[in-house]
């Protein structure tokens, strides 16, 4: 069972003349009163008490007072803290009578419960740190993170390349009705090499021919000389004539308009194909980004079961991104009751032997948000000492220049339920 705090009674500590009380098992003990007299005194007292030196107060005595601070603390497990004297030596007593020391006191004793305030002041990351040592998963949620991370960066770079990638082909020309692969020219200028051969060789044969004729009249001038030869030339003329007369060339004009379009024909098949790949890369890059866009939503999922399947000190606490959340809002867009509440819950579960923790200033809490407060720590088995700025009826006593003023503790029945004092 957690230990509580049965009751206190200090003397001449910073503003406290002298006090006496017992705190409510369960829930929350307010301490009411107006500013400087001396309200979280008590709670420095009982930080000094049970933790000992490193909480001892600056000036730790009383203006003015004639004997030495005087602090003493009684535990529900029976053991009795003294701190008397003008070094304010340390007592600790067991039932059995036997003594002690700071050193058992620090088995049990929170040092956030005692000091609440590092705990909320503490960085985001440091909060759910302490989170999840409590619950035992950090190591396993840093992993995840970790892998989250580098899969969150990765699909970062992939999805800028995928858009790139789809810019780039989006602007590339395309050309309908052209082939899908680059189109030879070889085979049109073998056919074009043919043709013009075959005229080459007609034009010699007409060349040939016109040899002839300008031989044939040159005979004819010169019959005389040539008579043996005329008959030859005559069955030469014949057969030239012959083959000359069916002779007909062939046009390349198609041919080379058909050469010259090939570049511009390739070109745009090179537009088309330059415009396919860009594509294809660009879907690879988007296929990527969506498969580590997957990754990431297991991963994701893989950290909610974790912390779901925790033993979590507080229904909607969690830590995101190494953040703690509760009611899904970050630490500094909680509100203050909310703050208090959660940090509580965390301080309890560091140190479950503890039952007690000290908390200030509670004039931020209503009296509504105060009462839901109190069930809740009652309901939780913890128990509260706090200060609040008041003089209302939901403060369990009043302290008025540094001690209990009896005459303005309400004697009804506080709105709070739970709530619950003794004055000595």
């Amino acid at each position: 069972m957690s230990i509580k705090i049965n009751t206190l009674e200090f003397e001449n500590v910073k503003r406290i003349k002298a006090v006496k009380l017992e705190p409510t098992a369960t829930g929350l003990t307010i301490i009411g009163g107006k500013n400087n007299q001396g309200k979280t005194s008590v709670l420095d007292a009982i930080a000094w008490a049970l933790g000992g030196d490193k909480y001892k107060p600056t000036s730790a005595a009383r203006d003015g007072a004639y004997t030495d601070p005087m602090l003493r603390v009684e535990l529900s497990n029976g053991l009795i803290i003294e701190r008397k004297g003008k070094n304010s030596s340390l007592k600790v007593i067991d039932p059995d009578g036997n003594r002690s020391g700071q050193q058992l006191l620090n088995t049990f004793i929170s040092a956030f419960a005692l000091d609440l305030p590092k705990f909320m002041n503490a960085s985001d990351r440091e909060k759910a740190d302490i989170l999840l040592q409590i619950i035992g998963v950090g190591d396993q949620l840093s992993a995840l993170e970790t892998e989250e991370s580098r899969l969150y960066n990765q699909r970062t770079a992939v999805g800028r390349i995928a858009d790139q990638k789809k810019k780039y082909a989006s602007e590339l020309v395309h050309w309908e009705g052209v082939p899908e692969t680059p189109v030879s020219a070889s085979e049109l200028i073998t056919k074009q090499q043919e043709i013009l051969l075959k005229n080459a060789d007609h034009q010699r044969k007409r060349q040939n021919l016109h040899e002839l004729e300008d031989a044939y009249e040159r005979t004819k001038r010169q019959q005389c000389e040539i008579m043996m030869k005329m008959k030859q030339l005559e069955d030469d003329l014949a057969v030239a004539r012959s083959e000359a007369s069916d002779l007909q060339d062939e046009s390349t004009a198609e041919l080379e308009n058909n050469i010259a379009s090939i570049d511009a024909l390739n070109a745009k098949i090179r537009d088309n194909l330059n415009k396919e790949q860009a594509e294809d890369e660009a879907k690879q890059y988007e296929d990527e980004y969506i498969g580590l866009t997957a990754q990431i939503t297991d991963l994701r999922q893989q950290k909610q079961d974790l912390l779901q399947n925790a033993n979590l000190p507080l229904p909607q606490l969690t830590v995101e991104n190494g953040k703690l959340l509760y009611k899904s809002r970050q630490w500094d867009s909680m509100s203050g009751s909310d703050q208090l509440k959660a940090a509580t819950a965390i301080v309890r579960c560091l140190n479950p032997d503890c039952g007690f923790v000290l908390l200030d200033k509670l004039e931020q809490m209503d009296l509504d948000t105060l009462r839901e407060f109190g069930e809740w720590l009652t309901a939780e088995g913890l128990q509260a000492i706090a200060t609040r700025v008041s003089t209302g009826d939901e403060c369990s006593i009043i302290i008025e220049d540094g001690c209990v003023n009896s005459a303005n503790t309400a004697d009804t029945a506080s709105p709070v339920p739970t709530w619950k004092t003794g004055v000595f």
